[in-house]
């Protein structure tokens, strides 16, 4: 039981001392709390014997900033994507050389804020340095759950960041038009039907190279994304989908549907087998059917496509950028859009589409005069 001290004395440098006795570890234990006056260093030991009192004090720990960011690195590549974890890791990266060597319990705010000030120094964009501060900031939330220490330092600590341009842009039906007969027209097949997949069906580059000719239901023309294959340490990998809402089956439309069948027709046309093609890439790779195309194959691509046409710069996100777009301004429901991009909530797609619902909203006006002189239906 936490126990009162002697009133506090008075120190030889003029300053004030209050101390108090607590139980650690079997072990009784003298804390001291000092202040300019009497009254202030026994406010300040008061508050610690309440606290203790409702077990807010944490124990002593002597882990480090950087033993306890890897085990949380740890855990978390437990539920994510390793793409996503490779960005965490990183991202905690940046800090270990600043707050990795200090104990968790004795890292204060202004140690986080001169981190931040010299990764600014080293170039760090401002964006980037708040992505920082939110993994320092999701670590110390869990060390606070675990009560290994009584407060995050990072609380108090913001990163301004200049306000953020569009996600991407969404295509002109004219230049929609334009890039789908020149998709059809591209020499291999393989790329310009991708880069079609991303346009006609929202999906991502990567999630567009992970299919297999089985993820296809020619029949039912449905399309199932399972894996995606994508860019990590400068080469190809195949990742499970971001998140669980990412695996998602998609009504593919017609016009895409016939090319899709076609193709499949050249196959069996070429002595393939349907078992042989089920788990067959639907891309495969130049002269390397065992893996899919190289990942930047389709932004160089669509680079040459929309210079030959004229047009200003696309980048592949686009296109399933304008999918989404063109869905939500020919009136489908935000959860569908979401569900149809494959977003973990229908919170995300409302962040990226924002404007364009604003502009949407904004044609719906109601006047309650018209309402009032419409003829009511007959009985």
């Amino acid at each position: 039981m936490p126990k009162r001290g002697a009133k506090p004395r008075r120190r030889p440098d003029g300053t004030w001392e209050a101390r108090v006795y607590v139980e650690e570890g079997g072990r009784r234990v003298r804390k001291s709390f000092y202040g300019r006056t009497a009254r202030e260093a026994q406010a300040k030991a008061t508050e610690f014997l309440a606290k203790h009192r409702m077990g807010l004090i944490p124990k002593r720990d002597p882990r480090t900033f950087g033993e306890f960011a890897r085990a949380w690195l740890e855990r978390k590549g437990l539920t994510r994507a390793p793409t996503s974890l490779r960005v965490y890791e990183r991202e905690v990266g940046y800090l270990l050389p600043h707050l990795g060597p200090k104990q968790m319990q004795k890292i204060t705010p202004q140690d986080v804020r001169s981190a931040l000030d010299a990764l600014a120094r080293r170039g760090l964009s401002p964006r980037t340095l708040r992505k920082v501060l939110e993994r320092a900031r999701a670590i110390f939330k869990e060390a606070v759950a675990l009560e290994l220490v009584a407060r995050d330092p990072t609380a108090a600590v913001k990163v301004e960041v200049p306000s953020r341009p569009p996600v991407g842009r969404a295509l002109e039906p004219h230049e929609a038009e334009a890039l789908l007969a020149a998709f059809d027209a591209w020499p291999t097949w393989e790329v310009g039907m991708a880069l079609r997949l991303c346009l006609a069906l929202g999906l991502r580059a990567g999630e567009a190279l992970g299919l297999q000719w089985g993820d296809l239901d020619l029949e039912a023309a449905t399309l199932t994304v399972r894996r995606a294959w994508t860019v990590m340490g400068g080469r190809g990998v195949l990742t499970e989908p971001k998140t669980s809402r990412a695996r998602r089956t998609l009504p593919v439309p017609h016009g895409t549907l016939e090319r899709l069948r076609a193709r499949y027709r050249v196959l069996l046309e070429l002595g393939y087998t349907p078992e042989e093609l089920r788990g067959a890439w639907v891309f495969p790779g130049m002269g390397d059917d065992s893996r899919p195309l190289n990942p930047h194959t389709l932004g160089h691509a669509l680079r040459k496509i929309t210079k030959r046409l004229g047009l200003p710069p696309v980048r592949v996100h686009d296109l399933r950028h304008s999918y989404g777009s063109l869905l939500l301004a020919n009136g489908a429901p935000l959860e569908l859009v979401a569900e149809r991009m494959g977003h973990a909530n229908p919170n995300i797609t409302l962040g990226i589409y924002r404007h364009l619902l604003g502009h949407e909203r904004a044609a719906w006006v109601v006047d309650p005069e018209d309402l009032i002189r419409r003829p009511r239906a007959q009985a």
